[in-house]
Formats: C-alpha cells, sequence, structure tokens
C-alpha cells in the first residue's frame, strides 16, 4: 500500500512538472508570435507596405513625403513632395532588402486597418535609421499631430511666407 502510494505522488509530481513545463513553452511560443518576420516587407511607400505574412502595416510616429499623384486623395501635395517621395522609399528599400524584420512594438489598428508598428532591422529601430538619415520626419501619427508639410521648403520664399 505504501507502495502504491509512492506511485501515485511521483505520477501526480510528474505531471505537475509536465503542465508547468508546457505552460512555460506555450508562453515562451505566445511572447515571440509575430515578432520576427521571416523574410523582407513589402513597401507600398516610405513608411508603409505589407510584412511578410501578407499584413498591411505602417510605421509608428514617422512620416514619409506621398508618392501618390497630386490628383487622388491622400496623394502628394507637389511634384516636389512626389519625388521626395520616391526617395524615401528607395532609402526605406536599401536599408530593408533581403533582411528580416522584427516587430518591436504593435499599437492596434489605425483608421485604415494597418497594424500600427515599430520595426527592427539587425537590431536597430527603422524610424530612427529614416529619420537620421533625412528622407523621413518624425511624426506623432496616432496623437493628432498636422502631417509634416514636404512642400512648405520647396517654395519659394514668398510664397512660403503667406
Amino acid at each position: 500500500m505504501a507502495q502504491n502510494i509512492r506511485i501515485r505522488d511521483w505520477l501526480i509530481a510528474a505531471a505537475v512538472l509536465a503542465g508547468i513545463a508546457a505552460g512555460v513553452a506555450l508562453a515562451a511560443q505566445a511572447s515571440t508570435d509575430g515578432a520576427h518576420v521571416p523574410g523582407p516587407a513589402y513597401w507600398s511607400d516610405g513608411d508603409s507596405g505589407r510584412l511578410a505574412d501578407g499584413t498591411k502595416f505602417r510605421l509608428h510616429d514617422v512620416d514619409a513625403p506621398e508618392t501618390g499623384s497630386m490628383n487622388q486623395r491622400g496623394g502628394a501635395k507637389c511634384e516636389a513632395e512626389r519625388e521626395l517621395g520616391y526617395r524615401a522609399k528607395e532609402t526605406v528599400l536599401s536599408l530593408t532588402r533581403g533582411k528580416d524584420l522584427a516587430v518591436t512594438a504593435d499599437y492596434g489598428r489605425d483608421r485604415y486597418r494597418r497594424l500600427v508598428v515599430d520595426l527592427s532591422v539587425d537590431g536597430q529601430d527603422l524610424a530612427t535609421l529614416l529619420i537620421a538619415a533625412g528622407s523621413h520626419a518624425a511624426w506623432d501619427y496616432d496623437g493628432g499631430a498636422p502631417k509634416p508639410d514636404w512642400c512648405a521648403s520647396r517654395r519659394p520664399a514668398r510664397l512660403a511666407s503667406r
């Protein structure tokens, strides 16, 4: 009888330990799910695109000039902005081409249903790299700050002062 109790206690302890180990493994997997994007992102412009898994995203707290036509809603406000937008896209492409990206923060979805994220490339914050390169501007996207005016710096001085 004493031997049956020892075996039962051993089986209970083994089951508890196995449950703890399974819980730790699931927690570790959950904390890394979505943190690593296997493969490069597709960039539709300088600050948004699709992650390797197809998720639409937008970089948090950074803005790039628009590349869309001046005749379309949400497009560039002037031809200079479009030119800057293509340069911004090339900058983000050159920094991320062939690299795996990591989502380091997820801020939820924006009004266009894109996931607003911080991304890192080679362990460095991508938005910080883009701002330092001069192709992008810091912008409190979800805080209601006005969008940077990419045309203002390109206007002749007499027009900019109006």
